[in-house]
């Protein structure tokens, strides 16, 4: 039985590249590849895949968004969500929303076909980063004085992100940003985003 495998990337170089790659293996079929979630959603359920590569940063609908309405049309589809961010929000999202695994778009062309049967013999395929990642954010300091919130924006800032690149990425605006920031200074007692950043880790806050 051919691996119906349908790709969900708006760029075409990598999307063929995929295609390429995949449809070396006589095992895998790639039965759609469309340039965002709209446009793959009417085929969907007659495509009927087993495997559903997605991008998150997608014209339109992004994928994190796209996960559950692409599970209400295929129920026991496996979706990898391919992205070139690897920030804490994105993938727990994603994977708190039914995704089976998290690769970023630095993996090559073995990691993305070994994904495929990964998932489909119950494993939660990720690049190293991404588990790295997981598994450092269950040995956090659970007496953490920062909300979630709090520590995700200053899990961006720690990654050298700007107060409007994290306005975008949490979809809120700049000012709300700034005063999650400014919590974030009181409740650990500092002035700067290094000191923050510096206090928060040597705590393990983030």
């Amino acid at each position: 039985m051919d691996v119906r495998v349908v790709i969900i990337e708006d760029d075409k170089v990598i999307r063929d590249a995929y295609r390429f790659f995949i449809e070396q293996q006589q095992s895998c079929k790639v039965v759609g590849a469309y340039p965002g979630v709209e446009a793959a959603l009417p085929h969907l359920k007659a495509l009927d895949p087993h495997v559903v590569f997605l991008d998150i940063e997608l014209q339109g609908m992004n994928g994190v968004e796209g996960i559950s309405r692409i599970k209400e049309l295929v129920a026991d589809v496996y979706i990898i969500m391919l992205s070139v961010y690897d920030s804490p929000h994105y993938v727990f999202t994603a994977l708190a929303n039914g995704a089976s695994g998290y690769l970023t778009k630095d993996a090559g062309p073995e990691k993305i076909v070994g994904a495929i049967e990964e998932v489909l013999t119950g494993g939660g395929p990720m690049t190293s980063n991404i588990a790295r990642m997981i598994v450092s954010s269950f040995q956090k300091n659970r007496e953490s004085p920062l909300t979630k919130r709090e520590t995700e924006i200053l899990e961006f800032l720690s990654q050298g992100k700007t107060r409007t690149m994290i306005a975008q990425e949490l979809f809120i605006d700049a000012e709300t940003v700034k005063s999650h920031v400014k919590n974030i200074y009181a409740k650990l007692n500092v002035h700067s985003k290094a000191d923050a950043i510096r206090k928060a880790k040597q705590n393990k806050y983030i």
